[in-house]
């Protein structure tokens, strides 16, 4: 998630409503066939709180703001805020009291629970919309073995802003490529029924690049220059991030509607393939 909310100039692409193919053809319908494997997963097939074994909540921000001046209170072990149920994980942004805050949500991340150097990684959603909304999908380094935030890196696998529609927003960030200084690398495409039906959002990351996918389309490339790790500190592991913000510096520059709640990003599943 893009950090201290600053709005990507990048390149936009349409593409009305993206063709909903799961499987592009380096990865066949038989996860372990060919040299790829399904290295991890959770296809939310049971029913309550997020499954423990793979899923942690993020909370430790809230004080802060997570540094985006975010409104919402991400809460833990709250069925109102995280909750798997009839084969989907439910990710809801709720207008409350709580905690001395005006919003709920919840911050999910595999750390220590799933953790990956390169491999393909899925995610099938369909987002919540809304003036106010900022749904990610995102990825941050579990060790930081190059030092804090920009250093290490972040993988930004879907980002979206509810005063801004339709608009699907891929990024990565490092040491020398970030928004603080205005060097950030990223793109955007634009994808009709991102609301309405759910799209698998994907990476592709390996030693010479990362690409980014709505579906089976390509929007986003970002190459390793070789020069070290300013450029290209993905080659550590990182893991996996799922939340709904309300408000910050991107996602509320045009204000929250609190008409519009609750909101809820849905999750079809997660897949992480590598190679053999």
């Amino acid at each position: 998630m893009i950090q201290l909310g600053a709005i990507i100039l990048a390149l936009t692409l349409l593409a009305p409503g993206c063709n909903n193919n799961e499987t592009p053809p380096e990865y066949p319908d038989n996860p372990n066939s060919g040299d790829k494997v399904l290295a991890w997963s959770d296809e939310f097939d049971i029913n309550g709180l997020p499954d423990s074994k793979k899923w942690s909540y993020d909370t430790e921000g809230n004080a802060t703001g997570w540094g985006n001046n975010e409104l919402q209170y991400y809460t833990a072990s709250r069925l109102k805020n995280a909750e798997v149920k009839d084969g989907y994980l439910h990710i809801t942004a709720h207008k409350e009291d709580y905690e001395g805050f005006s919003y709920t949500s919840a911050r999910l991340v595999t750390r220590q629970k799933g953790d990956w150097l390169y491999g393909r990684v899925e995610v099938k959603a369909k987002l919540p919309d809304g003036r106010g909304m900022w749904p990610a999908i995102w990825m941050l380094p579990t060790d930081w073995q190059y030092g804090g935030w920009p250093a290490s890196g972040e993988i930004d696998i879907m980002e979206s802003v509810g005063y801004d529609p339709y608009k699907i927003v891929g990024t990565v960030h490092t040491e020398a490529y970030n928004h603080s200084i205005g060097t950030q690398k990223g793109a955007t495409t634009t994808v009709q029924t991102c609301y309405s039906d759910f799209h698998v959002y994907a990476l592709e990351w390996e030693p010479a690049e990362i690409r980014i996918y709505v579906d089976e389309l390509l929007y986003f490339t970002f190459r390793n220059e070789g020069t070290g790790y300013k450029t290209w500190p993905f080659d550590k592991r990182f893991h996996l991030l799922l939340n709904v913000a309300v408000g910050g510096n991107w996602g509320g520059a045009q204000g929250v509607d609190d008409a519009i709640f609750p909101r809820t990003m849905v999750v079809d599943y997660v897949r992480v393939y590598q190679k053999k």
